[in-house]
């Protein structure tokens, strides 16, 4: 239900890029436009928890199709990138979302905390699916000093970006 999936994501796990090899506090939210288009935003803060605050805003396009777990990511028009939702809870509160090539990955809950087993159960679908877990990397969430920053994120929901374009 890509209704459902729409909303505020905190990532906890996931493997670094250059953009956010230090990213602290990194959330990703989902709004489904009315072109039937995800407009994604990837928010964190780069180099610890008081760090400058960096927002990339990604378009998503969901693939035809019953699951609607593949999308086509653009960051840079004209390219698009693949992307799948490889699992998914069933009360959609955590998430894995991966690339095909099996080298990128983000482990995400709707809370900005994750317990343990959670988060092993997390990786143990990118284990079952051959990702190498030694890419992964904990991202470190902690909104003691952001409380108006969550307040607003969740505040948003899925009714509207997180950003506007």
């Amino acid at each position: 239900d890509l209704e459902k999936f729409m909303g505020t994501w905190f990532v906890h796990g996931y493997t670094p890029i250059l953009v956010d090899k230090k990213a602290h506090n990194a959330v990703e939210h989902y709004y489904l436009n009315d072109k039937n288009q995800v407009e994604t935003t990837y928010q964190f803060r780069d180099g610890g928890f008081d760090g400058e605050l960096k927002s990339y805003t990604p378009k998503g396009f969901p693939m035809e199709g019953d699951s609607r777990a593949r999308w086509k990511m653009q960051f840079i028009w004209p390219f698009k990138a693949d992307y799948v939702i490889l699992y998914v809870s069933d009360d959609y509160q955590s998430t894995v979302i991966a690339h095909p090539n099996r080298k990128y990955a983000w482990i995400m809950d709707r809370s900005h905390e994750i317990d343990e087993a959670t988060y092993a159960k997390l990786l143990k679908k990118l284990e079952t699916a051959d990702y190498d877990l030694a890419r992964i990397q904990r991202l470190p969430q902690d909104w003691t000093s952001e409380p108006e920053r969550l307040k607003q994120i969740k505040k948003i929901g899925s009714d509207a970006p997180l950003v506007t374009r």
